[in-house]
This record gives structure tokens, sequence and C-alpha cells, in this order.
């Protein structure tokens, strides 16, 4: 009896972790070609048929040869539009899937996944984003550089005009998470009165690849990996819909 109510346990488990998943691509897809669809791309069946897969729209990649060719932007309103997507998509197929005595942790960590692990990292990294760009020139006149004799000299120069914009994302991005994590700490204790005091550890970092995603996406200038890492966003977006949907607690 005992191994049959743990197998029926695993299945339980694998069903929900499917449909959930199922759910949290289908909404997040759904917001993308809305996005998509916003920005001028056709959703015509006939025209995406006649277009090579490497020009569809969630697959196009920035060509300097093709500067002003359109590509999809992703800028915080547009994270945002497929963050709450996701988490919609994960939330609902949780709540009909699971139990129903973990529906308000569901809806508290859907809260949570929103505000502290989207909403305030973005903003963080738009805003010095904005920033950023807006000094770039002054900035960059400051890098030190050295003689240019040859191709070393020439990628190594370009390396330390790369060091302020890696700084820039990554404090950004350390900001927001830091930030993100004291909301949702908060709004566990005074929204939903369930007190939280955890400390934000070096491994806390790591399932924030949709953020580091993201910082990119907002504060790269375009270049064939910048639209690369934006192409790719919309699939880490789909790591808070699932945390939301499988949340027990």
């Amino acid at each position: 009896m005992q191994v049959n109510a743990v197998n029926n346990d695993k299945r339980n488990d694998y069903k929900l972790k499917a449909g959930v998943t199922a759910a949290t691509v289908l909404t997040t897809g759904a917001a993308l070609a809305h996005i998509a669809k916003r920005q001028g791309f056709s959703l015509s069946p006939s025209a995406i048929k006649k277009t090579p897969v490497k020009d569809w729209a969630v697959f196009r990649l920035y060509d300097k040869k093709r500067p002003d060719r359109k590509m999809i932007e992703l800028e915080e309103k547009e994270i945002l539009e497929l963050a709450s997507a996701s988490v919609a998509g994960g939330l609902s197929a949780g709540l009909l899937l699971d139990d129903k005595k973990y529906k308000k942790s569901k809806i508290r960590e859907s809260v949570n996944q929103l505000l502290g692990n989207v909403a305030v990292p973005v903003a963080c990294v738009g805003a010095v984003s904005r920033l950023y760009k807006k000094y770039k020139p002054q900035i960059l006149a400051k890098v030190p550089q050295i003689k240019e004799t040859g191709k070393f000299s020439r990628n190594f120069n370009k390396a330390l005009k790369g060091i302020p914009f890696s700084i820039a994302t990554i404090a950004s991005l350390g900001v927001g998470i830091v930030g993100g994590n004291r909301v949702s700490n908060l709004l566990n204790e005074k929204v939903f009165h369930k007190k939280v005091e955890r400390e934000i550890k070096g491994t806390d970092f790591a399932p924030h690849v949709d953020d580091l995603g993201m910082a990119v996406s907002l504060m790269a200038e375009k270049s064939k990996a910048a639209s690369f890492i934006t192409r790719i966003v919309p699939a880490f977006l789909c790591v808070p819909g699932y945390q939301v949907g499988t949340h027990r607690d």
C-alpha cells in the first residue's frame, strides 16, 4: 500500500510539472506573439511559411550587413508582459492540477515572483541602462587605451571598453536581486502575514539566469550576441511561471 501511495505521489508530481510547464510555455508564447504583432511582424501562417526559419521574428539575429532590418525589441514593458503571462499560465495550471491546500501559497508566490524576481530587477536594470547609455561617450572617454599595433592590441582595447558595461550590468542586477528579495520578504510579512527571514547567499544568484538575460537585452548595444540573448529571454521567463505553479509551502 505504501509503495502504491509513493507511486501515486510521483505520478501526480509529474503530471503537475508537465502541466505547469506546458501552460507556462503556451501563455509566454502567446505573449511573445502579441508583442511581435504589435511591433509590426506578420503572424499570417502563409507569410510565416514563406519565410526561412532563421528569419522568423523569434529567431532573427542582428546582422551588421543589414543594420536596418526589423528586430523584436524587448524593453521593460515587454519583459513584464512576458513574465506576467508566464506567471498567469503557471498559476492557472498549478491551481487546476495541484491540491487545493496549496492555493494560497501559489498565489503568494505569484506576487513574489512578479514583484521580487522580475519587476524590481527590471526596474533597476532599466534605470541603470538609461543612465549608462546617456553618459556612455563620457564614460568610454575615460577608459585607458594602449597603442594599437595589431589584432591583439585592438581586441585588448575593445575588452577594456567593455569593462564599464560589465560593471553596470552586474551592479544593477545585483541591486535588483537584493532589492527584489527584500520586497518579497516584506510582502510575505506585511501582506501575507508570513514571517520570512532569509539572507541572500552566493548560490541564490544561480536561478537568476533570466534576470541576467534581461539585463543584457536591456543594456547591450545591437549585436548578434545581444540579439541572441534577447531571443532566449522568453524561455528564461518561463521559469517564474513554473516556480509559481509547482510551489508548495
